[in-house]
């Protein structure tokens, strides 16, 4: 397994949060850990949508698969994930509309 720091970390995270699905399976994790099916009914997405996106997850290092029993329950893979996704959300933007979508993509 491969350790990041600095800019490559932000780079992962930037790229995690860049789809919306999984911007609000972050945001999930952050309040309390969740067992895929429960999180696929609680953002009205499919069964195989979720468990793509976790994979994704995984794969970026920002979610870890803990065992119980028969299921897996995923919860983020370090409690300062949890913190930075709450500072973030109190942070305000100025968007030039002309840029950037309300989606948040870049049009220039």
């Amino acid at each position: 397994m491969e350790t990041l720091t600095h800019a490559p970390v932000l780079a992962r995270f930037g790229y995690a949060v860049s789809d919306p699905t999984r911007a609000r399976i972050l945001l999930a994790l952050a309040e309390a850990p969740a067992y895929p099916a429960e999180l696929a009914d609680a953002l009205g997405v499919s069964r195989q949508s979720m468990s793509n996106h976790l994979t994704c997850l995984r794969g970026c290092g920002m979610v870890v698969g803990v065992p119980d029993g028969r299921r897996t329950r995923y919860e983020l893979s370090d409690a300062r994930l949890g913190h930075a996704i709450r500072d973030l959300l109190g942070v305000v933007l100025a968007v030039d509309p002309a840029c950037c979508t309300p989606e948040g993509e870049c049009v220039a």
